[in-house]
């Protein structure tokens, strides 16, 4: 996943958990990349676990993110990947099961999109991902 590739990855602890109820995370995104003429589908469940498809990869991935973002605006996202079904992402790229990355999310004010980042300087971020639909979908 392009996630993985263009932002940097940190070790940390991802376990499956429950997202917080009505989480803004919940639901489909869409991430286009029509410079390389690719997108990613990730959708966020309730049950704390994601799927991403990324040209051909399909992965599966464990997260965990906070119910508020903190003072600067952020929610940070844990994600470790469980599944994945060994096939190139949109970077040219197979991501392996157990890779770990620590992200950090700031939505837009609409609750439509959000962008990605390594930090919370929004010095390297990719977005926006784009809402198709909401929780329970």
């Amino acid at each position: 996943m392009l996630m993985f590739s263009l932002v940097a990855i940190h070790e940390s602890r991802a376990a499956p958990s429950e997202a917080p109820p009505n989480h803004p995370l919940l639901g489909i995104w869409k991430l286009s990349l029509p410079e390389i003429g690719c997108s990613e589908t990730y959708h966020f469940r309730a049950d704390g676990t994601s799927l991403v498809t990324s040209n051909q990869e399909v992965a599966e991935s464990e997260f965990q993110i906070p119910a508020k973002p903190n003072a600067k605006g952020f929610y940070r996202l844990e994600d470790k990947i469980v599944k994945d079904n060994g096939k190139k992402d949109c970077a040219g790229e197979v991501t392996k099961v157990g890779t770990k990355a620590t992200n950090y999310l700031r939505f837009h004010p609409s609750g439509e999109l959000f962008l990605m980042c390594a930090d919370e300087t929004m010095q390297k971020c990719i977005g926006p991902f784009e809402r198709v639909t909401g929780e329970g979908t």
